[in-house]
């Protein structure tokens, strides 16, 4: 809502003239108020538009300008192991690429280790911004399974010694 300011009209020479204009609306000299100010664009291209029940539009979220990433694995040669922040836009992009390494350390594991990897699943999460309403990628996960030959490990070693005395003449048929 616009507030109208008259002002001395110092331009003017003539004061009938000022005096004239000052009850003329037409004439009328109006500064923005504070609600008509553009508001500070945090996020620039985002829409400007706040939704209902929100806090802010996702042009001006805090929240969105400075969400930090961090990996929270036990892996130490994947990225993020630091926070860092990550626009929103490429947010998807950086977190699949960051899960990707995590899958791959498995095949090189399985590998180094005479292992098989069975599976390998990827979920990417997502959620809501609380203050702007945006939906965001807000982590991922990597979940991989992989299956090590028994002989080969000493728990596969270990096992079979174990169940040596179980299974010893389960299966014997004597003939008398």
């Amino acid at each position: 809502m616009a507030s109208s300011i008259i002002g001395p009209l110092s331009n003017l020479i003539n004061n009938d003239y000022a005096l004239s204009q000052a009850n003329n609306p037409a004439a009328q000299i109006t500064v923005p108020t504070q609600e008509e100010k553009p508001p500070i664009v945090e996020n620039p291209g985002e829409t400007t538009k706040k939704s209902a029940g929100r806090r802010s539009s996702p042009a001006e979220c805090e929240t969105c300008k400075h969400r930090k990433y961090q990996d929270g694995s036990n892996e130490n040669d994947v990225s993020f192991q630091t926070a860092a922040h990550i626009s929103p836009e490429s947010a998807g992009a950086r977190v699949r690429a960051h899960e990707q390494e995590h899958v791959s350390n498995a095949y090189s594991k399985a590998a180094q280790n005479n292992g098989k990897v069975i599976s390998a699943v990827v979920a990417i999460h997502t959620a809501v911004c609380p203050e702007c309403g945006r939906t965001y990628v807000s982590g991922g996960t990597t979940t991989t399974k992989i299956k090590y030959s028994k002989d080969d490990t000493a728990y596969g070693k270990g096992i079979n010694f174990a169940n040596a005395d179980a299974f010893n003449g389960q299966s014997v048929d004597i003939k008398g």
